[in-house]
């Protein structure tokens, strides 16, 4: 045997008893940032993957981008616009390896973050696994002042995990996943867990909370290491969708809070209500916006103002029925 078809075998060997990754990349519209993202996967340092590209009816260049690329590990799908969720949905229908993960088309991951979750899940015997990531300009640069608005929103809710200890309750609190993009899990949990559900903005949020409810304990958080690159646009601008997106969050939490009481009564109720208030607040400031007005209406503060009222009302009582209990 020649040394060439030694090193040929050799790692044709070492392929075969690895595990395969599925990475699936749900692409719409995203010609400037395609080719960066599947990059970042062929890059990898664990080289036994597939990567499934679906085009979701993009109207520019990104399915041309995607074939371009000639590695046999890549496989491209166009289909007509079915929205992310139904995507990526196809995509875990198509995946065969043991492990499965998705990258949206816009972010990135970095070279050694595949090979580094599946280290960790297999040393802990995780049902799903996630990193904390670094949030990039379209331009690929990091913001980095702390004093930025989504660095603000991560930081406070990093803070509140680190403060309650416990997965459920932090995610109740906000998403420090960011995105589906954070996602590795093994084929087993995928199966058990099931598809994406059809919330357009918040298919990821609805998911983290399922995966901890079907294998608790079982979903790993690597807080100390930034193992993918989220992208937030500059052109995002306030629009209808900033209250469809805060409705939807204000139904995920209250169905998955009540999910979780008879286990964690105490500390999730109190994290969620929280939440909820905080939500409330946030939905009443974003339509004033849009109906061009800087400040709540006397109408609008009455009802927080009632709002209040009943919560602090609510809390008074269930204090009672604690002291009148012991």
């Amino acid at each position: 045997m020649t040394g060439s078809s030694l090193l040929q075998h050799t790692f044709a060997y070492i392929m075969s008893s690895s595990p395969l990754i599925s990475v699936i990349i749900p692409a719409y519209n995203h010609e400037r940032f395609i080719g960066p993202a599947i990059e970042s996967v062929l890059q990898q340092t664990w080289k036994h993957l597939e990567l499934i590209v679906i085009d979701d009816g993009s109207k520019d260049s990104t399915g041309k981008v995607a074939q371009s690329y000639t590695d046999p590990r890549l496989s491209y799908y166009h289909q007509e616009n079915q929205d992310a969720y139904n995507t990526i949905n196809r995509g875990l229908s198509l995946a065969k390896g043991e492990y499965i993960a998705i990258l949206n088309s816009d972010d990135i991951y970095t070279t050694d973050r595949l090979e580094k979750l599946l280290a960790i899940q297999q040393e802990s015997g995780a049902a799903c696994v996630f990193s904390d990531v670094v949030p990039i300009s379209d331009e690929g640069d990091e913001f980095t002042d702390p004093n930025f608005g989504w660095n603000l929103w991560h930081k406070k809710n990093r803070a509140w995990y680190f403060e309650c200890k416990d997965l459920l309750t932090a995610f109740l609190k906000g998403n420090f996943m960011v995105t589906t993009s954070n996602l590795f899990m093994t084929a087993e949990a995928v199966r058990t867990v099931g598809t994406f559900c059809s919330l357009r903005y918040l298919h990821d949020y609805d998911y983290i909370f399922r995966m901890m409810l079907a294998f608790p304990g079982r979903v790993h958080y690597v807080d100390d290491q930034k193992l993918l690159s989220y992208r937030i646009h500059s052109g995002n601008t306030l629009s209808e969708a900033a209250i469809t997106g805060r409705l939807q969050d204000v139904d995920v939490i209250r169905k998955y809070m009540l999910a979780a009481l008879p286990e964690h009564c105490r500390g999730i109720a109190a994290a969620g209500t929280e939440r909820l208030l905080a939500l409330r607040d946030e939905l009443e400031q974003v339509r004033a916006e849009l109906a061009g007005r800087t400040e709540p209406s006397v109408r609008e503060r009455l009802k927080l103002l009632v709002a209040a009222v009943r919560f602090k009302l609510r809390k008074k009582i269930a204090g009672k029925g604690r002291y009148a209990k012991n």
